[in-house]
């Protein structure tokens, strides 16, 4: 049986939609400005939260440390929780530059990941930058983090709706070339077909608050495949491979026209073999976890993750 939402719950979810339904605040910060990044921006952590930003040939980065483990031991881990780190590939449909919010993202992230080091990239996005841009800067990442004495073991790929389906991809490339795979893999709201077939895309129509009662570009139009074929499992997972997938999360709400995109690639994880645990939140909208502490249901979503990263952990 559906759970009931809360007051609160419905009244955000109205909000989102009725913020999505103004094509003129829509357009004014989504449209044109996709590409603008919020990398520069001043932002103010926590004081126990502390980030540094580095600068790579092609792209920029985030690296969030806790600056309460300093004594946790000798090595230059020291500020990762006991020595993992979780890189965090933020959405925006491919086009969509790094915004503060996935500064909030990394903080919780942190908060739930017992202290692990957030890496996130500010990674190329289309059109100037097509497939595969986004897969070979999130590669870079997962190198250099290599390069700083974090195996792929003490990984964990995180991302929502693209960044979620570019960690299936990452995990995927990886896996096909023999190369170590991640500790574990979550994805909120997983963009997994860009060719946007399941049914949801229209059952869904007229409840998604973000995406519906429009054809939006975003999805439809999106450049970011190029000259390659929609279908290509490093832009769609949904029609790849997920044998030998890490131990995966994968939460979703039943209001995204999206939602398919998230239980054919869980179906077909748990058809291979993976371990994988799938949550649809009733009555959530696309990425609803970004309200934080705002709703229980968002709550009880990072919750989720922390435990997932715990049990990923060997906690």
């Amino acid at each position: 049986m559906a759970e009931e939402l809360s007051r609160k719950s419905r009244l955000i979810r109205d909000l989102v939609a009725r913020f999505n339904g103004t094509p003129y605040i829509k357009d004014h910060i989504v449209g044109d400005h996709r590409n603008d990044s919020d990398f520069d921006k001043n932002f103010t952590y926590p004081t126990h939260l502390a980030a540094e930003k580095i600068t790579l040939p092609q792209f920029r980065m985030e690296l969030l440390k806790r600056t309460d483990l300093e004594n946790e031991d000798t090595t230059e881990r020291r500020t990762c929780g006991k020595g993992w780190a979780i890189l965090q590939l933020h959405g925006g449909g491919y086009v969509g530059a790094f915004k503060t919010n996935y500064r909030r993202m990394a903080g919780l992230y942190s908060e739930v990941g017992n202290g692990a080091c957030v890496l996130t990239p500010d990674y190329r996005v289309a059109p100037e930058h097509p497939f595969p841009a986004a897969l070979y800067d999130a590669l870079t990442c997962i190198d250099w983090l290599r390069a700083q004495g974090i195996p792929e073991s003490r990984m964990i790929l995180a991302g929502d709706s693209a960044g979620g389906g570019l960690a299936m991809a990452v995990t995927a490339y990886l896996r096909d070339r023999d190369r170590e795979l991640p500790a574990g893999l979550i994805a909120m709201s997983p963009w997994t077909d860009l060719t946007a077939s399941g049914t949801s895309y229209e059952e869904n129509y007229e409840k998604d608050p973000v995406f519906g009662n429009s054809g939006d570009a975003l999805i439809f139009e999106n450049p970011y495949p190029g000259k390659y074929d929609k279908r290509h499992p490093y832009i769609s997972p949904a029609f790849g491979d997920f044998s030998g997938f890490p131990p995966s999360l994968i939460q979703v709400g039943t209001y995204e026209m999206l939602l398919d995109d998230s239980r054919i690639a869980a179906e077909k994880m748990k058809r291979a073999g993976v371990t994988i645990r799938y949550s649809e939140y009733e009555g959530m909208f696309h990425v609803f976890q970004i309200a934080a502490t705002l709703m229980v249901e968002s709550k009880r979503a990072w919750s989720e993750v922390g435990k997932f990263i715990s049990i990923v952990q060997g906690e």
